[in-house]
């Protein structure tokens, strides 16, 4: 039991607020309410039959009440110990009050409000930090990396996305219509210098859609191809992907968007960490959103690749404007190639602008080409063998 003192001990010692509270004595699971004061050096508890304690501070063990609305429980003596508990967690701003120097083992609310306050400070540098980063710290580091990513790792990234994005079985081949795709990139690279070796790869689907791989890969979509209209206007496409590979901008996007161990094997040009994230960067390219900076290069760089390859500008514009027409509502299936590019409306009076510089008009890019039987590919080919269907013309 606690040390008892007499009641006139008890009101000369102190004048305090008195707290309710319950006794335990460790013996029994009897509950006994009491009333408690404090004092300069120890808890004054009376009990209902006019019995008192004291407590000593330096012997009190706190062992409930750390957290808002939990109880205080205070614990004394050996095992099994004696217990006091106050519902009401204000009690402790008293003890602290009367005695400060001998309480400090005891918690102390006011710190859990400074805890609190300073947890609301942590949180919002978290953001502010977590937005700077992005905002400038990540782009930054990636403009950085990208430059310096060895040709090699793009090319081996590139084809280990291919493998998910486009699987062999996917792929929309026939030698004689993919040759003149193959025209149209040769065209369009003319002299241009590059380390990569551009190529197009067709795959069955109805999105439209065009992606720019690492490396020198442009996937395109079958939807896509069978909306151009002329060789120009898918010349058109290609010119603003196959800018988005020569500047690095497909690599650079991955790195500011992909995970860290991607990035991490970037930095490290671990070729076969590159083949084990295929699959991130297939998922990664699928959501790419490239800034607006990077579409207006990749438009007036393919703008002027079109110009040098003398095809007709109005060919690019005019498939925008088809897409336009064509996707009055956002959720269908034109929406998917928009999604990740510029405003339509910017794009079409920005590249008007930029072809209304061109001195001559130029001629029909590839007169000689049966665009209708081109665009066609991958309905010309049944998709279970690949194989060119006959009655197809």
């Amino acid at each position: 039991m606690g040390f008892w003192i007499l009641g006139s001990n008890l009101a000369s010692v102190t004048t305090a607020k008195a707290w309710a509270g319950y006794y335990l004595d460790g013996k029994t699971a009897a509950r006994q309410q009491v009333t408690v004061h404090t004092s300069a050096h120890a808890l004054l508890i009376t009990c209902e039959d006019g019995h008192q304690m004291t407590w000593p501070y330096g012997a009190i063990r706190q062992t409930q009440g750390a957290y808002k609305g939990e109880p205080v429980r205070l614990e004394y003596g050996a095992e099994p110990a004696q217990a006091l508990v106050i519902s009401d967690s204000g009690f402790l701003y008293t003890v602290h009050e009367a005695a400060p120097t001998q309480t400090t083992h005891l918690h102390n609310p006011l710190n859990r409000e400074v805890r609190v306050r300073l947890t609301y400070v942590a949180a919002v540098a978290v953001i502010v930090i977590g937005g700077v980063l992005y905002l400038w710290g990540i782009p930054g580091l990636a403009s950085v990396i990208a430059p310096r990513v060895p040709v090699e790792w793009e090319t081996r990234l590139g084809e280990a996305v291919i493998e998910q994005l486009a699987p062999s079985s996917a792929r929309c081949i026939d030698p004689p219509r993919t040759e003149t795709l193959d025209r149209i990139v040769a065209a369009l690279m003319g002299q241009t210098q590059s380390p990569y070796t551009m190529h197009v790869i067709v795959v069955r689907d109805p999105k439209i859609n065009a992606l720019a791989l690492p490396g020198g890969i442009i996937v395109v979509f079958s939807g896509l191809l069978e909306r151009t209209e002329t060789p120009g206007q898918f010349a058109g496409v290609l010119a603003h992907e196959l800018q988005h590979i020569l500047k690095r901008h497909t690599t650079r996007a991955i790195i500011e968007q992909a995970s860290t161990s991607l990035l991490l094997a970037v930095i490290g040009g671990d070729f076969s960490g590159a083949m084990a994230y295929g699959l991130e960067g297939a998922r990664t390219l699928g959501r790419l959103q490239y800034s607006r900076q990077f579409e207006d290069e990749a438009d007036a760089q393919g703008m002027r690749m079109l110009l040098e390859a003398g095809i007709d500008p109005q060919d690019m514009i005019a498939f925008y404007q088809i897409m336009k027409e064509k996707s009055p509502n956002p959720s269908g299936g034109v929406w998917a190639y928009f999604s990740t590019h510029p405003s339509t409306e910017d794009r079409i009076d920005r590249l008007t602008s930029l072809s209304n510089a061109a001195s001559t008009k130029p001629a029909t890019f590839l007169p000689d080409v049966d665009w209708t039987r081109t665009r066609a590919l991958c309905r010309a080919l049944s998709p279970q063998t690949a194989d060119p269907v006959s009655s197809t013309p």
